[in-house]
């Protein structure tokens, strides 16, 4: 009796042992596939940062190395990137008969795909802005984006033409502009209806033409500073900027510039941008 006990005392103890084994063996399994998911899950973040700082990088080497000097304007541009880049774009060139053409985009989305959107419109804005009207220009690109393909992938765009004093400007979904007028000290808004491109097909843009006097200002912003966020959730929104832009609508378009920039940073505090911030200035001398 007392050897069946120890006999079978034995065998419990043996499949003890070898379940302790088992559990152990299945532990570090277990502990090596967590390893594993971590280094899969650092490799893709790293894999993400990369293209993020490739498509910041792509994004800032497609904006002019210096801005326009002209005998008839003064001008001051700011560009922000976001944490994740969303594709702010602008651009100058002048044409043969020396009409100034601006350029200011936003391209939806983030990464590359917004970066693919900013050097196509980069392209086209290079080749066809000073030998096309205004209207037909955003057709032709409005046609090309849509042709590509690109998903979900827009670019709201402002364009604008300045012939000495005549100032000439179509939107596809951008912000209003804003237009200090020197005469009678009062500021217009300029609000032109139109769908980015790339929406949808056919649309036609409209125009909007005046003139640019001794001492009017012009200001063009992207959504970034409107839509900045301080850390209880609230916008900075339309209305602070028009309040601010006719405080300092008369000032050098730097120091305009300077003052929108320090109260969109005193609004946000510790908050980090969620999108691109650009803002551009034109002052008629």
């Amino acid at each position: 009796m007392y050897g069946i006990i120890l006999i079978g005392g034995i065998f419990a103890t043996d499949r003890i042992q070898r379940y302790r084994l088992t559990m152990r063996e299945r532990n570090r399994a277990q502990i090596r596939e967590a390893e594993l998911r971590a280094q899969v899950a650092e490799s893709e973040n790293a894999r993400k940062t990369e293209e993020l700082e490739e498509a910041r990088h792509l994004q800032l080497s497609l904006l002019p190395e210096k801005l326009p000097e002209l005998p008839n304007l003064e001008i001051a541009v700011y560009m922000k990137t976001a944490t994740e880049v969303g594709g702010d774009y602008y651009d100058f060139n002048i044409s043969a008969d020396g009409t100034l053409n601006i350029a200011l985009g936003d391209a939806t989305g983030h990464g590359m795909r917004a970066g693919t959107v900013v050097t196509l419109m980069k392209g086209l804005f290079s080749a066809d802005s000073g030998r096309m009207d205004i209207t037909d220009f955003l057709q032709q690109s409005n046609d090309t984006i849509m042709e590509l393909r690109f998903g979900r992938a827009m670019m709201a765009f402002t364009m604008i033409k300045i012939r000495d004093k005549q100032l000439q400007m179509s939107t596809a979904g951008m912000p209003p502009a804003y237009i200090f007028r020197a005469r009678t000290l009062k500021v217009e808004e300029v609000c032109l209806e139109g769908m980015p491109l790339g929406a949808m097909s056919d649309f036609q843009y409209r125009v909007f033409e005046d003139q640019l006097n001794s001492g009017d200002t012009l200001l063009l912003l992207s959504d970034g500073l409107p839509e900045l966020k301080n850390p209880d959730g609230i916008q900075f929104d339309y209305p602070r900027v028009l309040e601010i832009f006719r405080d300092v609508s008369g000032q050098h378009p730097q120091s305009i510039i300077d003052r929108l920039v320090d109260a969109g940073e005193v609004w946000r505090k510790t908050e980090s941008p969620e999108d691109d911030v650009t803002l551009m200035v034109l002052r008629a001398k």
